[in-house]
């Protein structure tokens, strides 16, 4: 079984070296602040995506710096695959985000005209 490779050059390399250095810290920061939000109850349901998200990430990172030693591209391809997963779970996040924010605002629109009708009634 003969497994595909690619050499890789120097500046490739470095950049591979300092992108999975990032990505560690990110990785590592992602899972701090997961396993802190897991501590509450209700919070848990936004912790472990995001502690999922940052393991993702620091195994991404890994199978980078395996894909540097070896060039072996199944290597990349499973380092790609752990990056895709990590900001699919950022664009879930987002999108949760987004959807909180409209209800908020819608909330805070109907609080206002409810007791801005309010007081408008109370002057009458």
């Amino acid at each position: 079984m003969s497994t595909e490779t690619f050499v890789l050059t120097s500046e490739i390399s470095e950049s591979l070296r300092k992108m999975t250095r990032d990505m560690r810290i990110v990785g590592w920061y992602y899972i701090i602040s997961g396993g802190l939000t897991c501590l509450g109850i209700i919070t848990a349901v936004i912790g472990i995506p995001m502690l999922i998200a940052g393991l993702r990430l620091k195994e991404a990172a890994d199978k980078f710096t395996a894909y540097r030693s070896s060039g072996d591209l199944s290597t990349l391809h499973g380092a790609l695959e752990k990056q895709r997963l990590f900001f699919f779970l950022m664009m879930i996040f987002i999108v949760i985000g987004l959807v909180f924010m409209v209800v908020y605002l819608i909330f805070i629109f109907y609080f206002i005209s409810s007791v801005g009708l309010g007081a408008l009634s109370d002057m009458s």
